[in-house]
């Protein structure tokens, strides 16, 4: 045992205790940090603009900071990429995170030294709790492997720029970095088959014990392995034990993740953001990730049914109820107000408050009134696989609202990994556990408005051939699992098995 791993355990003790303390204080550690952002940034552009010098509280805010997504702040954003100081926040930006967006085309979220060392604290913390809940701290001892973007930054006018994933590599600690896979010359490879096979070249014969990345782009690293070696990842890997993941909900993936690994290991879910580390997972018996309540942000939260409506109430983290669902919201000091970052969460527990992401408001199939969300399509499909041997790779709904005969219908399309002996049985499993948890869609069945799913098979790397059709393919990118529309599914109707 190294000292690195004999100091980890005292170590995670200390910090679970320092961040619980202000955890089990939620609506006093929010309030502080709204009082510092608003203080902070009362001379920027934006806070004249909004009258933050005349803010006490968060009733004042409310009146004079309205939610925004990316369009509603992009002037401001503009004119800091210009090279302006002081305009959402105090100074420049440290860097741009560039993401796309649908109707924005390139996002350039910024990231501040105040923001920086928040995504940074959050995920040594979750490694942290890890450690303090089992007592096992010899995966500091082996190597990690953190499949994620290209860690080349660009100038733009004196702001580093690049993928979130990317310029977090910049600030891995010193004493992980003889640990750390993979090489910063092969993460530094742009096209993510080339730099997937490379990883496995460069991993195959090491001692690994933590991955992380998002699990659509592990499961292609694994597959790769056993194609290599004819064996299992566990076979592979003796002390891989736990993998760290965050973007998407892992239950789809896990039967195929356990077939591939060949053993049970635990794992630890992260959500970030380029806006900001929003939560961790901080326990293996406790649902849901740790909101980070104490990292400059200042969260906001708008129940999900009534986002649409003119005037939607606002909710502080004192105001949330439990089983609700959330558009979240977020202040932050990288200089981002009211911001709408398009996800939807649930809280699983209150005091500490913990939540699970259920979705993306923009994510959502109501063709015919239906309100179908994220967490029921991935909760109908692990009912309908739980017990089986099917295992999905990949999948998403989308309506269908004109078919060439019958009624209308919600298409799923699926990759298999494992097929079902019965594809219409699987179907049926389905649509059960849909009209089960969604009434509206329940009634629409049985009011005939609607007839139950059907399943379209997807050929084994449809979805890659997919990513790979409309330039994006690679690892920071997600398939929405639900669309309100034919935009994904009409492409997908080239890759069918």
């Amino acid at each position: 045992m190294s000292i690195k791993s004999k100091i980890a355990l005292p170590f995670a003790k200390v910090i679970c205790k320092q961040v619980y303390k202000w955890a089990n204080n939620p609506v006093e550690t929010q309030e502080k940090t709204f009082q510092y952002l608003i203080k902070t940034a009362k001379n920027t552009a934006f806070g004249k603009d909004h009258n933050f010098e005349q803010i006490k509280n968060y009733e004042d805010f409310k009146k004079n900071v309205s939610v925004n997504d990316y369009e509603g702040i992009r002037s401001y954003v503009d004119r800091m990429v210009e090279g302006e100081s002081d305009v959402l926040w105090t100074g420049r930006p440290l860097y741009y995170a560039k993401t796309s967006g649908t109707t924005s085309g390139a996002k350039y979220i910024p990231i501040t030294k105040e923001s920086m060392p928040t995504h940074i604290k959050a995920a040594r913390n979750a490694l942290l709790f890890y450690i303090a809940e089992t007592g096992d701290a010899s995966f500091v001892d082996s190597k990690m492997m953190f499949l994620q973007g290209s860690p080349i930054l660009k100038d733009l006018k004196g702001v580093q720029l690049g993928r979130l994933s990317g310029i977090v590599a910049h600030y891995v600690p010193s004493y992980l970095q003889k640990n750390r896979l993979p090489s910063w010359e092969t993460n530094c490879i742009e096209d993510w088959e080339t730099k997937v096979d490379a990883i496995v070249e460069e991993t195959i014969n090491e001692d690994m014990s933590v991955i992380s990345g998002i699990p659509s782009w592990v499961q292609m690293y694994f597959e790769k392995l056993q194609e290599k070696t004819g064996k299992t990842i566990s076979e592979i890997f003796p002390k891989f034990n736990f993998f760290v993941y965050g973007g998407v909900n892992f239950e789809p993936y896990k039967n195929k993740f356990e077939s591939l690994i060949g053993k049970k290991i635990d794992y630890v879910e992260l959500y970030p953001a380029s806006e900001g580390f929003i939560a961790y997972q901080d326990s293996q018996t406790e649902k849901g990730m740790l909101l980070q309540l104490n990292s400059g942000i200042f969260y906001e939260f708008i129940p999900a049914d009534q986002f649409f409506d003119e005037n939607p109430p606002r909710l502080s983290v004192g105001e949330v109820e439990l089983g609700v669902n959330y558009v979240i919201i977020l202040n932050t000091s990288a200089g981002l107000w009211g911001y709408n970052i398009g996800d939807t969460v649930e809280f699983t527990s209150l005091v500490p408050h913990r939540i699970k992401v259920t979705g993306r408001i923009k994510h959502f199939i109501s063709a015919f009134g239906e309100h179908v969300i994220g967490k029921e399509v991935e909760k109908a499909l692990n009912d309908a696989i739980v017990g089986t041997n099917i295992t999905i790779s990949e999948f998403t709904v989308a309506p269908q609202v004109n078919p060439e005969s019958g009624l209308p219908y919600h298409e799923w399309f699926i990759e298999f990994e494992n097929e079902p002996e019965n594809l219409e049985a699987l179907a049926t499993k389905i649509d059960e556990s849909m009209q089960a948890q969604n009434i509206y869609y329940f009634d629409l069945i049985k009011g005939s408005v609607l007839k139950p799913i059907v399943v379209t098979k997807v050929k084994k790397g449809g979805f890659h051939e997919y990513m790979k059709s409309i330039g994006k393919f690679g690892g920071q990118n997600k398939i929405p699992q639900l669309s309100d529309n034919r935009n994904i599914a009409d492409v997908l109707q080239n890759f069918k098995a």
